[in-house]
């Protein structure tokens, strides 16, 4: 997937020299994203020297009201409070979680590979201020352009003479649930990348034992210009409880794919725009991800990207074409999902794939009432009863599938699928085996 600005940056002052409201873009100003990495020369000339991290970055980061955009959107700041008290007792961790696992997500890798050093700034910030002694920084094996981009910064700085906090790459398998937090602390501290079953919290008791920060490349991306220009700033953009921009996803079936930078709350119609809009009139919208929520084409005037309103996940619009069939798209998400399971429990090993199968039937049109009886069944069973959130997302994506589109389930519970035959326009990959 291409990068696509918003637009360049206006002015920042008018005639009379007041400040003007920022309306350009913020983690991707600087040198086009589809070109080479911006060096540290280029990042130097943009932004300046960074300020140093401390517990007056706490306050401005919960002031600003930044929320963390890996997919659960918790205020950035209350978590940090948490860990810097546990540092207190004990030396903390700071782990950028760049691991992306989610397959319809391009931002994170963007940002890593065209903008490392602003990723690398956030992260230092973050340890200095939590009270944190190294920064780690976790990557996906496939993410090769991404891993050579953090490696030359870290060149960079080092010849510059930089003396920071020391900054080490680790890499995990390329799998669904290898980022969800609790996963990456046990793979980092040397165990296989799988969510654990029971606290402490990481930020009480992470890696080796240490109070540990783990948070997402946007986030930290986003507190590296908070750090520079302030919480007012920040506010300036979004709604007032979820302030600032967001980097957006745009896949299937819009004129230019890739990935945008919107303000929080931008009405969805408005999102799909800035990628040239919609081929066709669209049959539905999955936002959010693979865990995420489908909605049906004929409400989306109505939608805002706003997680009051809406699960946004970690920024996805997946646009599903007019002709494709929603429920052949569900039931391959859900197939995927049921073969990344962590395998650690009954729940998610035999409830994923019984409701995988099912849907896959109810997409061929091959199941009756009795199918669809089992599934609600099976769907409520399986929520919050697995050792991690896993199943729970899986579940969410097969009942708002139902939910968003009743009358085409009608059609193929009475043996009339959808007319396409081809590939779901909205493919999983292929599967990487293996925990590491």
């Amino acid at each position: 997937m291409s990068a696509v600005l918003l637009a360049a940056a206006p002015p920042s002052r008018a005639p009379d020299g007041s400040r003007l409201p920022d309306r350009g873009p913020r983690l991707l100003a600087g040198p086009d994203p589809d070109g080479e990495a911006e060096t540290l020369k280029q990042h130097g000339a943009r932004l300046g020297r960074r300020p140093r991290g401390g517990p007056w970055l706490i306050d401005v980061i919960e002031s600003s009201g930044l929320r963390g955009r890996g997919g659960a959107w918790f205020p950035t700041g209350r978590k940090w409070r948490g860990v810097a008290r546990a540092a207190q007792r004990k030396a903390a961790v700071v782990v950028v979680n760049a691991s992306e696992g989610e397959p319809l997500s391009a931002k994170d890798r963007l940002l890593v590979t065209h903008r490392p050093h602003l990723v690398i700034d956030g992260a230092l910030l973050a340890a200095e201020s939590v009270g944190a002694t190294e920064v780690l920084i976790y990557l996906s094996r496939p993410s090769r352009p991404a891993t050579r981009a953090l490696r030359n910064a870290l060149g960079e700085r080092r010849r510059a003479g930089q003396r920071d906090l020391p900054v080490h790459l680790v890499h995990t398998a390329h799998r669904y649930v290898s980022g969800e937090s609790s996963a990456v602390v046990r793979r980092v501290s040397g165990g296989l990348a799988k969510p654990t079953f029971t606290p402490p919290h990481p930020s009480d008791s992470g890696v080796d034992g240490r109070p540990t920060l783990v948070q997402n490349v946007e986030t930290i991306a986003h507190l590296a210009l908070i750090a520079r220009s302030g919480e007012d700033w920040f506010r300036e953009r979004g709604t007032r409880e979820a302030p600032g921009t967001m980097l957006v996803t745009l896949s299937g079936s819009v004129r230019f794919p890739g990935v945008y930078e919107v303000d929080v709350g931008t009405p969805l119609p408005d999102a799909i725009g800035h990628a040239g809009g919609v081929l066709e009139p669209p049959r539905g919208v999955l936002i959010g991800g693979y865990f995420g929520t489908w909605l049906n084409g004929a409400s989306l005037a109505e939608v805002r990207l706003d997680p009051a309103e809406v699960s946004l996940g970690c920024g996805i619009v997946g646009v599903l074409a007019a002709a494709a069939c929603p429920f052949r798209e569900a039931a391959s998400i859900v197939t995927y999902l049921a073969a990344e399971s962590a395998g650690q429990c009954g729940v998610c090993v035999f409830g994923l794939r019984a409701i995988a199968e099912t849907m896959t039937r109810v997409a061929a049109g091959d199941a009756d009432r009795g199918d669809l009886a089992r599934l609600g069944r099976w769907t409520t069973m399986v929520r919050g009863r697995g050792g991690c959130r896993h199943p729970d997302g899986a579940v969410n994506n097969v009942v708002t599938a139902v939910d968003a589109f009743g009358d085409d389930l009608a059609l193929h519970l009475d043996g009339k699928p959808c007319a396409d035959s081809g590939r779901p326009s909205l493919p999983p990959p292929a599967r990487h085996r293996g925990w590491r």
